[in-house]
């Protein structure tokens, strides 16, 4: 088994993925996974965050390497997920991505069994970034 990417989380991704983990009814595989990458993530405050760091709504492009197909994905709370493109948080992806930096990678298990490796290719939108182009 490969070692796990070193992620960064801000706290208020922190914060309310914690509120909606303590919520679930069924705390099962997903939220477990979840779970485990919080407890290994480095926390920064959001101003802190660096602009190549998959945060909470952070649009994303990846590739598979063994195909070279390309995705483009936000990284969502569960209950925005139903859209086209949006992966929840609590999916193996979803939490996998999150905290991710450009250039990392992941081992993606899929429904049968197999291991794709996806790479964070670019960081197309993220909150923080755009709050502090904001001002």
């Amino acid at each position: 088994m490969t070692t796990a990417p070193a992620i960064t989380v801000t706290h208020q991704d922190l914060e309310r993925l914690e509120h909606l983990l303590d919520s679930l009814d069924d705390f099962g595989p997903a939220a477990e996974a979840l779970d485990d990458e919080l407890a290994r993530a480095r926390i920064v405050p959001r101003e802190e965050i660096s602009s190549q760091v998959v945060t909470m709504n952070s649009r994303v492009h990846c590739r598979e390497e063994g195909t070279g197909k390309d995705y483009h994905l936000t990284l969502v709370y569960p209950q925005d997920a139903r859209q086209e493109g949006n992966v929840s948080v609590l999916a193996p992806m979803g939490s996998a991505l999150l905290g991710l930096s450009v250039g990392q990678h992941i081992d993606w298990p899929t429904p049968n069994g197999k291991q794709l490796k996806l790479t964070l290719l670019d960081i197309e939108y993220q909150p923080e970034a755009d709050a502090a182009r904001a001002g």
